[in-house]
């Protein structure tokens, strides 16, 4: 293996809390003419209090030529900070980093977008602010646009775009960009689930076909299974663990299991969460077939489901979606309360309890829910995945006693399905059942 595409030696970040003198230069005005007399006597009080907060402590790593390396962490774990540290938006306390080429990144939707230009405008300044050449640009151009949809509206304000039109765009221009490193925050959980697929195949291809390195953030940790080579989980501003992404994937879900009881989890504030605000999910209840919360349930038995938000914000057309994974994390089904016209939520502030029962026949094993409750555009106001484990038990649900008969089938869903015999196979299956 050659000389990795990052290296990161002994690199901590340290912010000042509360101190006048690493303020802005409003934040600073704004004190000189409130506090006018306190800042003449230059008493010890016109000096505020201080404390320190590290967001990266002694961080140590390489990241491999060529490869793409998810990065992921709780909320606050020092991912964001690193990934500014590596595109030179701010620098480090201590330590050093080598970059080995130029670094493209997308770390939040639409930075360097002017909203009174077009969107072919901007396709121009942000593409210069990213480090693009003219001719870079114009070459690329016609790939931009193709790969981010908005053809029809590339000559329109880009204020008048929507948060999902604005990342489509800037994800566009960071992707064509001819850098050997590319960064990418978070943001593609603004675009809708096609658009995150298409993001998805566009990282393999640049790293595969292009060798470029890519670094990706998320807390989709099926996309991380599916897309990285190797994985970094960080906690605390501290590398926790670095390797075989399946490896560092569990070593992650371990350490975010829910605080339940029985089949009643209650979400804490600070749990990992996801989307734009507005509301937070509290509570998860499971309940078996006597009613009662339980984390254990039989084969063929309903999930029957008890969500409680609190509504911090007014919600029209909001929504909520159900997602069961397995024990590696992998979504293998979702219910939308919406679904066939099912549920409409015009949500108010307050508290609010819904129900769900979710009549799905999974397999004998281990599983977690996920809960998102989405606004009327689709996008995640509080998004909680793994709220709640449980396990399906091999024990059939009608009371038979029966175990479920075929225990080394593949997959963790049993369909209903519908049988029969094609044209030309008859006699064989006659002959079979006169046998």
């Amino acid at each position: 293996m050659g000389e990795p595409a990052v290296r990161i030696e002994g690199v901590s970040k340290r912010y000042q809390l509360g101190a006048l003198a690493g303020g802005s230069l409003s934040q600073r005005l704004e004190s000189a003419v409130r506090h006018p007399l306190r800042r003449m006597r230059g008493t010890a009080e016109s000096k505020p209090e201080t404390s320190e907060f590290w967001a990266l402590r002694d961080v140590d790593l390489g990241i491999e030529e060529g490869k793409i390396t998810g990065l992921i962490g709780p909320n606050g774990a020092g991912k964001s900070t690193l990934l500014k540290l590596l595109c030179r938006i701010t620098a480090p306390t201590e330590g050093r980093i080598e970059l080995r080429g130029r670094v493209g990144s997308l770390l939040e939707v639409g930075t360097g977008f002017h909203p009174e230009l077009t969107g072919r405008e901007n396709i121009f300044l942000n593409g210069a602010i990213l480090g693009m050449r003219r001719e870079e640009i114009i070459r690329r151009f016609s790939e931009i646009v193709e790969f981010s949809g908005i053809g029809q509206f590339l000559d329109t304000p880009v204020k008048r775009y929507s948060s999902g039109m604005y990342v489509r765009l800037a994800f566009a221009i960071a992707a064509h960009l001819e850098s050997e490193i590319l960064l990418i925050d978070e943001v593609l959980a603004v675009g809708d689930q096609e658009f995150q697929r298409k993001c998805l195949g566009k990282m393999e291809e640049v790293s595969t076909s292009g060798g470029r390195t890519v670094i990706f953030v998320a807390h989709n940790m099926s996309s991380i299974r599916r897309l990285c080579d190797s994985a970094v989980l960080l906690d605390h501003g501290r590398v926790l663990a670095h390797g075989d992404t399946d490896r560092v994937v569990a070593d992650y879900l371990e350490r975010v299991e829910p605080v339940q009881h029985g089949g009643i989890a209650n979400i804490a504030a600070d749990a990992q969460r996801s989307g734009i605000g507005g509301a937070r999910l509290l509570r998860v209840e499971l309940s078996d077939s006597s009613g009662g919360a339980s984390e254990r349930v039989r084969y063929g038995e309903p999930l029957s489901l008890s969500l409680g938000f609190e509504i911090e914000r007014r919600l029209p057309g909001a929504a909520v979606q159900v997602g069961v994974s397995t024990a590696e994390g992998i979504n293998i089904l979702t219910s939308h309360s919406s679904d066939r016209g099912s549920l409409e939520l015009d949500l108010e502030e307050g508290m609010i309890e819904l129900r769900c029962e979710l009549r799905a026949t999974l397999l004998p094993g281990e599983f977690a829910i996920d809960v998102d409750l989405l606004d009327a555009r689709g996008f995640s106001v509080d998004r909680v995945e793994r709220t709640l484990n449980f396990k399906v038990l091999n024990v059939a649900f009608d009371g038979s006693g029966d175990h479920y008969p075929w225990p080394h089938v593949r997959g963790s869903v049993r369909p209903e399905s519908d049988w029969s015999v094609v044209q030309g196979a008859g006699s064989r299956v006659q002959a079979a059942e006169r046998g």
